[in-house]
This record gives structure tokens, C-alpha cells and sequence, in this order.
């Protein structure tokens, strides 16, 4: 059966003279359908009529439908019983048509988008292979809903933090925000309410005002209306994800980055068209950046205490007399060290996280002693200390210095203990 793409070929190269033995050589059919086509001049796609072999029973199937509680296995069953020659696939394909216990097909919603409109964004756990380590991941991914252009980045944790620094990214990307961002009522960014009772954070609403764009979220269940980028997890998880390695959280994100890059340039079947250049209409309509986009930040809430101090990661900061007993906001931004750490071994990001919290030194001597520990020493019996430490609790550098140094002694070292073969 020809479709109707095929006969509409038909008829065009015939108007345009072609002959029938070569437009049979061409599409790689025969010469009588090429010819059935062109006396026909339709591009509809005709009807077969087939006699269902249910019909005759159809009365039958609707009683015993009732009597055996819906269940069509035994409707077949009591059927052929009675001489009916019918098979179940036969019987379970007229019941399928004629909507017998069927529920009726509701047809797919579209949401259509214009340019500038919104972009959906969302997190999915996956595992890859980072530093030679397999490791579970939080990809996090932006989709601009008219052009379909996506970029995505892989981060250990997804928190509000992380939320912040991919959003401000992403806008980076796209040279622009969109006037919304649709989320799936994740607590990252929800302070209270679903869907269109959502109300966001009011740190996370004050950032999106930073770029022009304001939070949405979807009602819960329906998956439907953050399609756009819950489809791609999939492409980057077959695709992008599969066999690649990395060395780092850095090289990871690079090459997701060329990635999007490649794929944002590539025909897509399912929209007819090239996301890029749907893109060059849509960046017309996106708001611009601000001329200064500060480093994102953590915030926290303290109180200042009676001596003028508010207190985090065990550091002490003084603040303005008249502030005492107040309630104030701390911004916390994150240390250059951190960043390297987690760069060469970014399988001690549970235990920096850790040793921020419940080390007894001030974080920034803390990472400025770790990241040392991590140049001067071999991987294997610092990740081996490091371990064993978290194990116990112990975050105290010097005993994990020491810890590192008996295994590199024991692993690395063989000691001559006097005994010489003459």
C-alpha cells in the first residue's frame, strides 16, 4: 500500500512529464501502481474493506462480555464452545475497535510556544564514567521551547545552589531568558503550592528577576506539559552519555557543552527543521543579559549575636553594632580551592561537603590543606585514607595526613630488615 507521500511524488513527476517506467525505476515500484496512481489524481490513500469475522457475533460478545466480568479470555473461551470459529487476536482486535471495554482514545494536547515564550527545565539522575570512576550524576537540562535548543550540565548534588549556577549558564548559552521557566514543582525552587498555586522561593524568584523571567510550574501528573525537555534525557542518555569518559566534572561539562553544540545544529525529524536556525528568530525575542552578572552565591540565614558576630563554617564575621539580635542574610561564595578539588578528585565531594560542616579548622585552611594533600600525595592511599576517615567521622587533616602516609609507607616503600643472602 502506497502512502499518500508516495502518490503525491507520483502525480507531481508526472505533471512535470516524466514517464511512468521512470517514475516505477525511481520510487522502486511497479509500473500498473504507478499507473493505477496517475488515472486515479488522488493523493488519498484508499480504504480496505475488510469483513470483521467478530460481526456475526457481535451481539453475543457484548452478553458474555457482562457475564464473564469483562474478561475477554473467557468470552473467547465460552464462544468457541459454541462453535464460533474465531481466533483471540481476532476477537480482542474487533473489541479494540468497537470500543468494547475500552476506554475512549483522548487525543494528545499540543502546546504551541512563541518565540521568547519559555523554556522548561528539569533534572535526571544518570551514571557515568568520571575519573575512571563510575558515578551517579544529576543532569540538569534547559530547553527553549520554540527552537528546541538544549543545553544541559552534569553536577554530584542538585540543590539550590547548583540550580543557580545551570540557570545562569543556560541564559549564557542562549544569550538571553526566555519570559518564563517551566519546572516540575521541585522543592529547589517551590516554597509552597503546585502548578498554578506555586509559589517560588523567594531567593530563587529574586534571582529569576535578575534575568527578566519568572517560575512556573506544571500541574502535578502532567508529564505532558514539560515535554520538550523531558524528551531529551533520553537522546543524552543513549547518545551522549553512552561509552563517553571524562576526567573531571570540568572536561564532563565541556563536552557536554560541544555536544549541544552538534545537536542544536542537526535536522530533527520530529519538529521538520534545524533548532539553530529556529533559533536566530527566537534570540530576537529573548531578554538580553544584564550588563553585570555577579557569581552565584549560597544564602543563609543567621542571627547576630550579642557580641556582633554571625557565625558560618565555623568562621566568626563582624557586623554593624546596631544589627545584634537582628535576623540577616549571609552569602556564601564558594572557595577557588573547592572548585580545584573537585575538579582533579571529584570523588571527595561528599567528604568536602562533610569536613566543611563538622571540621574543627576554617574551611578555607581546611581545602587550601586538602588540595595539598592532594598534589603532594598518589591517588590510591589518599582515596583509601579518605575513605576510612569518613567512615569513622574523622575530618581532622593531620590524622588523615597521617592515615595517607602509613598506607604510602606499607603500598610504596619495601624496608630492608638486615637479612642479605652472601
Amino acid at each position: 500500500m502506497l502512502s499518500q507521500a508516495q502518490r503525491t511524488t507520483i502525480l507531481e513527476l508526472s505533471v512535470q512529464g516524466v514517464s511512468q517506467h521512470e517514475i516505477a525505476r525511481m520510487l522502486g515500484i511497479s509500473r500498473p501502481t504507478v499507473r493505477k496512481v496517475v488515472r486515479s489524481n488522488s493523493t488519498e490513500v484508499p480504504e480496505i474493506a475488510r469483513a470483521e469475522k467478530a460481526e456475526p457475533y457481535r451481539q453475543r460478545i457484548l452478553e458474555l462480555f457482562s457475564a464473564c466480568k469483562e474478561n475477554l479470555v473467557r468470552v473467547h473461551e465460552e464462544l468457541t464452545a459454541e462453535g464460533a470459529a474465531l481466533s483471540y487476536p481476532a476477537l480482542t482486535a474487533f473489541c479494540r475497535k468497537q470500543g468494547i471495554g475500552q476506554a475512549p482514545i483522548a487525543a494528545a494536547g499540543q502546546y504551541h510556544f512563541e518565540p521568547g515564550e519559555e523554556m522548561q527545565h528539569d533534572t535526571s539522575p544518570h551514571e557515568v564514567q568520571l575519573a575512571g570512576k563510575k558515578r551517579k550524576v544529576q543532569t540538569a537540562s534547559g530547553v527553549l521551547c520554540y527552537s528546541r535548543m538544549l543545553f544541559f550540565q552534569c553536577y554530584p548534588t542538585f540543590q539550590r545552589f547548583d540550580c543557580k549556577v545551570f540557570l545562569t549558564d543556560a541564559v549564557r548559552y542562549f544569550g538571553g531568558a526566555s519570559q518564563r521557566v517551566m519546572i516540575d514543582n521541585t522543592h529547589v525552587v517551590v516554597l509552597r503550592g503546585t502548578g498554578r498555586e506555586m509559589v517560588p522561593v523567594p531567593e530563587m524568584a529574586a534571582f529569576g528577576e535578575r534575568f527578566g523571567f519568572r517560575f512556573v510550574a506544571h500541574a502535578i501528573g502532567n508529564a505532558n506539559r514539560s515535554a520538550r525537555v523531558e524528551r531529551p534525557f533520553w537522546f543524552i542518555e543513549n547518545n551522549f552519555l553512552a561509552g563517553r569518559t571524562s576526567t573531571g566534572w570540568e572536561d564532563l561539562n565541556r563536552q557536554a557543552r560541544e555536544w549541544c553544540d552538534k545537536v542544536n545544529s542537526t535536522y530533527k525529524k520530529h519538529i521538520r527543521a534545524v533548532p539553530r536556525e529556529l533559533f536566530a528568530v527566537e534570540r530576537l525575542h529573548l531578554k538580553p543579559l544584564p550588563a553585570w552578572i555577579p557569581e552565584v552565591y549560597r544564602l543563609h540565614q543567621r542571627m547576630v549575636d550579642i557580641e556582633g558576630y554571625v557565625a558560618l563554617h565555623t568562621n566568626r564575621y563582624s557586623v554593624p553594632v546596631d544589627w545584634i539580635g537582628r535576623r540577616v542574610e549571609v552569602r556564601d561564595d564558594p572557595h577557588p580551592e573547592e572548585k580545584a578539588i573537585l575538579e582533579v578528585a571529584p570523588e571527595m565531594a561528599d567528604y568536602v561537603a562533610a569536613m566543611k560542616q563538622r571540621g574543627r579548622k576554617a574551611p578555607t585552611f581546611a581545602l587550601r590543606q586538602l588540595l595539598r594533600l592532594i598534589k603532594e600525595y598518589p591517588r590510591e592511599p589518599l582515596l583509601a585514607a579518605m575513605r576510612g576517615a569518613a567512615h569513622y567521622g574523622l575530618y581532622d587533616l593531620d590524622r588523615l595526613e597521617r592515615m595517607i602516609l602509613r598506607r604510602v609507607v606499607r603500598d610504596y616503600f619495601l624496608l630492608d630488615d638486615g637479612s642479605h643472602d652472601d
